[in-house]
């Protein structure tokens, strides 16, 4: 029979521009993966889709096709910052392997999806920590996932920093 710390997870985290991403990226290296443990960590990054209403801008004007390829671009080029950041925070955690997905779309929705279809085993997400009327106009992508991934969710708030801490 196999030991429990041999059994090799798939921990999907998923990570965006924030700092509770990254946050929650540290805490689960530190409190989930174990030490030696095989893990597979799968960073996700969601691109927001593209404004699908029309190629107008507001006053009108058509978009040329050198702008709409200018904002793939800088989205392409986000995403990958995000996950460059991300994978220096695994570094040091050597038996980690870690892989990279990029998605477009709506991001309660395609982490939902990429969890189901990757069959991950735990899900990890930071949370924003919306008030209750931010979550209600916003809507929280967490509390989404929560409700409709079917593998547990760890969401992990970050802790507010103390005036203390700072100095």
């Amino acid at each position: 029979m196999a030991e429990v710390g041999e059994k090799r997870r798939k921990i999907m985290v998923a990570v965006d521009e924030g700092e509770e991403s990254m946050y929650a990226l540290s805490w689960c290296l530190k409190n989930v993966v174990c030490g030696e443990s095989k893990d597979t960590v799968l960073l996700l990054y969601v691109k927001p889709p593209r404004a699908v209403f029309t190629s107008l801008d507001g006053s009108g004007y058509l978009f040329s096709a050198d702008i709409l390829a200018t904002m793939e671009r800088y989205g392409n080029e986000v995403a990958q910052c995000v996950l460059d950041k991300a994978k220096r925070v695994c570094e040091e955690y050597r038996n980690v392997k870690v892989e990279t997905k990029v998605e477009n779309g709506d991001p309660r929705d395609m982490i939902c999806e990429m969890a189901h279809k990757l069959n991950v085993d735990v899900l990890v997400m930071g949370s924003h920590g919306y008030g209750m009327i931010k979550r209600a106009f916003l809507g929280s992508v967490s509390n989404h996932c929560a409700q409709n991934v079917k593998c547990p969710v760890l969401i992990v708030k970050k802790p507010a920093s103390s005036p203390a801490a700072e100095n």
